[in-house]
């Protein structure tokens, strides 16, 4: 599976977890993982592990959104650009192994496939203020 099929799946479960409880998500993966079970087991270990990363981090993730996104706060955004940005904000403060600009676009690529009209331009916009 590639590093974007990879980040797509994350997403889904970031996305996920506005529509359930905390005490609910460890089944949710669980059930997400077993639907994905053409991935193979690296793919599901390293989708398990980044997603339960982004989760340890989300207080600190949700922080700095908060702090760059001006006018916005996170529980103004939608629920998909939300996801997306909470994503790519873990890549770029805790992942070494994604560069930012790499973190940004694929936030972009993301936004144009599962948000709405605007949602590249305000991810974008927002993350780039993450990025000076």
């Amino acid at each position: 599976m590639s590093r974007r099929e990879l980040r797509e799946h994350i997403f889904r479960l970031i996305f996920r977890k506005e529509f359930h409880a905390q005490e609910e998500m460890p089944e949710q993966l669980q059930i997400y993982l077993e639907d994905l079970a053409v991935a193979k087991d690296k793919d599901q270990t390293y989708i398990e592990e980044k997603y339960k990363n982004i989760l340890s981090h989300l207080e600190q993730i949700d922080k700095s959104i908060n702090e760059i996104a001006a006018g916005w706060s996170t529980v103004r955004m939608g629920k998909v650009d939300l996801a997306i940005i909470r994503l790519a904000v873990y890549e770029v403060l805790f992942d070494d192994d994604v560069p930012t600009g790499v973190a940004i676009n694929e936030a972009v690529e993301l936004a144009k496939k599962f948000g709405g009209e605007e949602s590249s331009v305000f991810i974008n916009g927002v993350l780039a203020k993450l990025a000076i």
